[in-house]
């Protein structure tokens, strides 16, 4: 009874003690939950990120980077070199107030204090983008290319967000054989970031020129390059009108390749990603055509309905002045005259260099021969199989199953293209 009558009497004691920690705990998990939500509010947020969790020297570290923008005025910046220094009072590993502190220096013009925060920032952390972009502009200052790249690859690596940013940057700086050279050298350790930078450098508005050096020294360095990208270089370089370094491009990509003939003259090559210098299938309203391409028996198949014509299959060419000709076969083409597709060579500047008629496939066993004259003032040609319009029941349907234009007297012996 005596023990009963103790507990009795200690019991608003004990609940005094227990409202103190229910206290206690509560404010903790309060604190717990601030800071917690002030963690995941975005940069756009970050003062009130900042007022949640004041110190929590990673938040302040961010409110500092926010604030020291390029457009911020004295006040803003003095107060974020304040929040900086806080920063690290209360969390010395804050590598964005590191990053603030050193950026500050720079534009103070105290290279030491810079050079060390930075030393110190990169020490913490790889993975601020701002540390990387001052070590990026540093190196380059420096003229140390290696050590530029080598900070782009660092900040690529580390942040998706950053090839936006510096993607354009190199895409650009192609133009320095220097940079083009140690650039290859860096895509020889195949970073993540190593063939999205290709498809950007093949298809941004940078010098077509530089990208293709670039390439062909990708390609010498036995990195490779993506067959959709190459193709989207050379269309870039043939709209440029840079025929010479899109041709050179496409010849080292497709070894074999004379620009004294057309390419792959029996259709065995299976080429997904396909240039202008490639055989082209063309489709429209009222015709249906493909490519069948096989080692051994490839062929062009094509469908025109009745009443449509027009182009068929195409390849540019590059041919010097001189004279040519253009031999090939069809299969299953029974037409009258007036039905039956043709072989036409236009000037790239404008008319027709020659036309080729070809006969029903039960005549000479289907094959077929012209003679061409390029002249000096054609330097770009367009070889094209036309359908004229038909207005037979059936429509007009058939295959090519050879097709070439070639010297008529080769200098030299002249290679094969597959």
């Amino acid at each position: 009874m005596k023990d009963r009558g103790s507990r009795q009497r200690r019991s608003p004691l004990e609940w005094g003690v227990r409202l103190v920690l229910a206290g206690a705990v509560g404010w903790i998990g309060y604190l717990s939950v601030m800071q917690s939500v002030a963690l995941v509010l975005p940069d756009s947020r970050i003062e009130e990120a900042h007022a949640l969790a004041p110190n929590n020297g990673r938040i302040a570290g961010r409110l500092s980077q926010t604030l020291y923008r390029p457009s911020a005025s004295e006040a803003d910046r003095a107060r974020a070199v304040t929040i900086a220094r806080d920063a690290l009072q209360h969390d010395p590993t804050a590598v964005e107030a590191v990053a603030t502190l050193a950026v500050d220096a720079f534009i103070r013009g105290d290279q030491t204090e810079g050079e060390r925060l930075l030393g110190y920032s990169q020490k913490l952390s790889r993975r601020d983008l701002r540390t990387q972009l001052m070590a990026i502009e540093l190196a380059v200052a420096r003229d140390d290319i290696p050590d530029a790249l080598r900070h782009y690859d660092i900040a690529l690596r580390t942040k998706k967000n950053a090839r936006d940013l510096l993607f354009p940057v190199l895409t650009s700086a192609l133009t320095d054989p220097a940079i083009r050279a140690e650039l290859v050298r860096t895509l020889a350790g195949h970073p993540s970031w190593g063939s999205s930078f290709i498809n950007r450098a093949a298809r941004s508005d940078a010098d077509p020129a530089a990208s293709a050096a670039f390439f062909r020294a990708l390609q010498k360095a036995r990195f490779p390059v993506p067959d959709t990208a190459g193709v989207a270089l050379i269309n870039r370089l043939l709209v440029a009108k840079l025929f010479d370094d899109a041709w050179t491009y496409y010849e080292a990509a497709r070894p074999g390749s004379d620009r004294r003939q057309s390419r792959d003259p029996t259709f065995k090559s299976p080429i997904d990603a396909r240039s202008a210098f490639d055989w082209i299938a063309v489709n429209s309203i009222g015709i249906s055509t493909a490519i069948l391409p096989d080692p051994a028996d490839g062929l062009f198949d094509f469908t025109v309905s009745m009443g449509n014509g027009g182009t068929l299959l195409q390849q540019l060419q590059i041919l010097p002045q001189g004279d040519y000709v253009l031999e090939g076969r069809s299969i299953g083409i029974e037409q009258p005259a007036r039905s039956r597709p043709y072989w036409v060579l236009r000037c790239q500047a404008g008319g027709e260099i020659a036309r080729v008629e070809i006969p029903n496939s039960s005549q000479a066993g289907g094959r077929f021969q012209g003679n061409v004259s390029i002249p000096a003032t054609c330097q770009v040609q367009m070889l094209a199989l036309v359908a004229r319009s038909s207005y037979e029941i059936g429509g007009v349907s058939g295959q090519i199953d050879r097709i070439l234009i070639r010297p008529a007297r080769a200098p030299g012996p002249v290679r094969t293209a597959s």
